[in-house]
């Protein structure tokens, strides 16, 4: 993984940040695992925007991602490395002996011509994936299920990884990315090593019109609308705002808002940290 530095020949290139896309091996996508993707705009199914700030951005097609990794015993090759627009992390295509072929989030080393399988009683080694049971302590994981055959949900963007740290009975206690410790089942399926595209943090726009590219249209600054329109609205001149909270009135900085009588914080052993 390498970002590269533009020469400021252009205004817009002057602070710019780009990934060298060193790990991508091909720029041509499998047409048989390629779905149209529909845009919103924010918009739901009566017209009405419920996403301020969405719209315009380039086309794309959706890659179909198998996160259930449920070809259990049958190996395949890793064809190549792929860059994804719906998402941070990188994609690896997967020929299966059985000649079926699937994408699946690429972990980082992932090389082509690497042998992946899943299941139980499997090498654990980067890229193959099996159930949290099977998994030694302290190894990096990612892509992690929440329910056995729910498919991966947790851990999944660029350079992101979990840690196992401990067993217990029919769970397993996982350090997530945030920093939140949590009992998961073991059944469930976990991939080994972290996500790609580790330098994705790094990367720096350049301009404005490259947000416009991906989607995303100008927002507004809480602090110059009127009172009508936000909390933090309104004053004489340029006032500050008063304290930072949301739209609807929500403190923004440090302000807790998960249920307490939400059905899943019997599984939470540590909360992240603020």
């Amino acid at each position: 993984m390498s970002v590269r530095k533009l020469k400021p020949i252009t205004p817009g290139q002057r602070f710019r940040v780009v990934n060298g896309y060193d790990a991508i091996t091909t720029d041509k996508p499998e047409k048989s695992l390629l779905a149209p993707r529909k845009r919103t705009g924010g918009r739901n199914s009566q017209g009405k925007m419920t996403m301020r700030y969405r719209g315009g951005g380039h086309k794309k097609r959706y890659r179909i991602i198998d996160f259930k990794r449920n070809k259990a015993g049958i190996p395949a090759t890793v064809a190549s490395i792929e860059y994804d627009p719906n998402r941070t992390a990188f994609i690896a295509l997967l020929n299966y002996q059985d000649g079926e072929k699937r994408y699946v989030i690429a972990q980082n080393g992932l090389q082509v011509g690497q042998n992946l399988v899943s299941g139980n009683d499997v090498a654990t080694e980067i890229g193959n994936a099996m159930p949290l049971k099977e998994i030694p302590l302290g190894t990096v994981i990612s892509c992690i299920e929440l329910r056995p055959g729910q498919g991966a949900v947790m851990a999944r963007s660029a350079g992101a990884f979990a840690q196992l740290i401990a067993r217990e009975g029919k769970y397993a206690t996982v350090k997530l990315p945030s920093g939140e410790i949590r009992l998961i089942l073991s059944e469930c399926m976990a991939t080994i090593g972290a996500v790609s595209n580790s330098d994705h943090q790094l990367l720096v726009s350049g301009k404005a019109g490259r947000k416009r590219w991906l989607g995303r249209r100008p927002r507004t600054r809480p602090v110059v609308m009127n009172p009508v329109d936000h909390p933090m609205g309104g004053g004489e001149g340029r006032a500050s705002g008063g304290h930072p909270r949301s739209r609807k009135g929500i403190p923004a900085k440090g302000y807790r808002t998960r249920s307490k009588t939400k059905a899943s914080n019997k599984f939470i052993v540590e909360r992240r940290k603020k």
